[in-house]
């Protein structure tokens, strides 16, 4: 609506309401007009507060809030998340933004953020009317289009909080002209091109996020610029090029997010303490970054996570590295790193987790790692430590829980001091090793395993009834060994108050011959089982229909027969079937067709027959999907006769 027209509309209602003076309550006419065009581009408020606006003494709505002296609006406050005295829950508003919002010139703050249904583009004057805005939060909503090049009209905008929305389009360069911004949060949204130069003119600037967008490009130089800077947050996007040098000069930097980038060359390192002495939070990781861990890390004396995981970084581990004494987190895995670790990690008291694996690192591992009592997490997999045997010292790590030791070259029998370590371990890795012998009976008294994975080796056992009592055990991989006997203790595993808890079962590639009875009599929860390539005799039975959850069942190439269990129907969630290579007979259910999801099927070579269910997925598989069974019928395979 034209402004003029607008004023002319406002002054009838104030006659309507009474003359030509109203209360400090009721606001100025403008604003009032603007206020209720607001209100009618929302169709629906669930928090019920703009339903409440009515009359006009609107400086007495909730959520407006006026200046005393002029009774024009400072502020408009209709957050989503609202909180009480007892509660903190989420409203929604559904309509658009309308553009008479830029008509409220004495605004300060505007909170719109969190309310979900906003949709529609940012009113595309919206800098050029607002002289005093300081925060315009518009976060968590639907808005769509770019951000409108006014939004850096605005002298004294401190905070713009955009993120969580579909906005697209490049970051106007526009905004470097807001020399008071504080925060600027772009992220989770589709921005594209690249990040403008003029950015680095926001020396005020305290906190810059945009990750989780598409920027491409270079980071421009001129982010050094910004030396007020305690997080800088650029990850997830497809940004390229190297580091750049002047991100040295942040000197107030605590929070530098980089990764999941294209990031090349090698890394920026402080030349001289005292340069970058706040970062606590660094993350490179899911780069191309190459070279060395320069020593000059040791500058960074305040790092308390460092990320720098799937690179092509290579060459030694400084020993600089024993300078970050607040470091509790540190993850180089996936990367070119040798020779071997140096014994000044054991200086790092306060780490909890150290992941190196996927790397080239070699042994022998120094005992000074024994002295990091508070680590929680060690995962050295995958490396050339060639081990031969699990230093005995790892049992006297006083909160070592999570151990991954997959394909360091472990020989022998799996070690008993796991049974007496002074933390009770919750995940153990020591696949693709060369362990031989049983499964010890004493792994089922670590009541507080989640994770065990013994697959690749060359053990040779039953499976111990005493896994029975391991009630909160996840996963279980013990594929590629030469186990033998019953599964049935997997599938008899006592349930906790919560039922059962494993979701992953992989016992494929041994000799296992039967217990295929037990299968979802206790545990209920699983969503991938392989029990393929082994000798299970015996029929399906229909407590298998109890395992709802399942996503993947691989019983392919055993010695099973008898009919298919119509009960399988009740696994509505399942997305792979594999049953080929086994003797079932007699016709696939039509009950099936409930298998919706089903997007891989192999029934192949066993003694089906009759006519395929006719319906969806199952006339869309190829025809190898039932090969080998002569008397199965029906699409894709010929028609039945009749």
């Amino acid at each position: 609506m034209d402004p003029q027209l607008l004023q002319v509309v406002a002054l009838l209602t104030m006659i309507a309401f009474g003359g030509t003076s109203w209360t400090i309550e009721a606001c100025s006419p403008i604003d009032l007009e603007a206020l209720m065009s607001f209100k009618n581009g929302i169709q629906k408020d669930t928090s019920g507060r703009l339903a409440k606006w009515i009359g006009a003494s609107c400086c007495k709505w909730e959520g407006i809030v006026c200046e005393n002296a002029t009774s024009r609006v400072t502020q408009i406050n209709l957050p989503g998340f609202i909180s009480t005295d007892t509660d903190l829950f989420q409203t929604q508003m559904i309509g658009r933004i309308s553009p008479s919002i830029t008509l409220l010139a004495s605004l300060e703050i505007i909170d719109l953020g969190g309310l979900v249904g906003l949709s529609g583009a940012i009113p595309h004057t919206i800098g050029l009317h607002l002289p005093k805005l300081q925060k315009l939060y518009l976060y968590g909503n639907n808005l769509t289009g770019p951000i409108p090049e006014s939004i850096g009209q605005f002298p004294n905008l401190q905070e713009l909080a955009l993120q969580e929305n579909q906005l697209w389009g490049s970051i106007p360069m526009s905004l470097g002209s807001l020399k008071s911004l504080k925060r600027l949060l772009l992220y989770s949204n589709k921005f594209s091109g690249i990040i403008p130069d003029s950015l680095g003119n926001l020396i005020n600037l305290i906190e810059l996020d945009a990750h989780d967008n598409a920027l491409v490009g270079n980071i421009p130089n001129s982010v050094g610029e910004m030396k007020a800077l305690t997080k800088l947050d650029l990850s997830n996007n497809l940004l390229s090029g190297k580091m750049p040098s002047s991100l040295t000069n942040l000197t107030a930097i605590s929070v530098l997010y980089l990764n999941t980038n294209s990031l090349e060359g090698t890394m920026v390192f402080p030349s001289r303490p005292g340069e970058m002495s706040s970062l606590g939070f660094l993350r490179l990781h899911n780069n191309l970054l190459v070279g060395n861990i320069h020593s000059n890390i040791g500058y960074l004396v305040s790092l308390q996570r460092l990320s720098l995981s799937n690179n092509k970084l290579e060459g030694v581990l400084p020993s600089s590295l024993g300078n970050l004494v607040s470091l509790t987190e540190l993850y180089l895995s996936g990367n070119f790193l040798s020779h071997q670790i140096p014994k000044s990690v054991g200086q790092l008291s306060r780490l909890i987790m150290l992941n190196i694996s996927r790397n080239l690192i070699e042994g022998p591992l120094p005992q000074e790692i024994s002295s990091l009592q508070n680590l929680q997490t060690l995962d050295l997999s995958f490396n050339h430590l060639k081990l031969s045997a699990i230093p005995k010292w790892m049992a006297n790590m006083s909160s070592l829980s999570n151990i991954y030791l997959a394909g360091v070259g472990i020989q022998g029998q799996i070690p008993d001091f796991f049974q007496t370590t002074n933390s009770p371990i919750q995940e153990l890795d020591l696949s693709v090793n060369i362990l031989s012998g049983s499964i010890p009976s004493w792994i089922g008294s670590l009541s507080q395993l989640y994770l065990l994975n013994l697959s690749r080796n060359s053990l040779y056992s039953d499976i111990p009834d005493s896994f029975r009592n391991l009630q909160d055990l996840g996963v279980l991989d013990l594929h590629s060994n030469r186990l033998t006997g019953s599964i049935a203790p997997v599938f008899d595993i006592e349930q906790g108050i919560f039922g059962g808890s494993l979701k992953f079962v992989d016992l494929s590639e041994n000799n296992f011959s039967n217990g295929i009875e037990e299968i979802g009599g206790g545990q209920c929860s699983i969503q991938f089982l392989n029990l393929s390539h082994n000798h299970l005799e015996g029929r399906l039975p229909n407590s298998i229909g109890r395992l709802n959850s399942l996503n993947s069942l691989d019983l392919s190439f055993n010695e099973l027969g008898s009919n298919l269990p119509e009960m399988l129907a009740n696994l509505t969630s399942l997305e792979i079937l594999k049953l080929q290579e086994n003797h079932f007979t007699g016709k696939i259910p039509n009950g099936f067709l409930k298998l919706l999801w089903l997007k891989e099927l192999n029934v192949s070579n066993n003694h089906l027959e009759g006519e395929i269910p006719e319906g969806k997925p199952w006339i869309e598989f190829p025809q190898s999907s039932y090969s080998g069974n002569k008397g199965l019928c029906g699409k894709p395979l010929g028609p039945c006769k009749l």
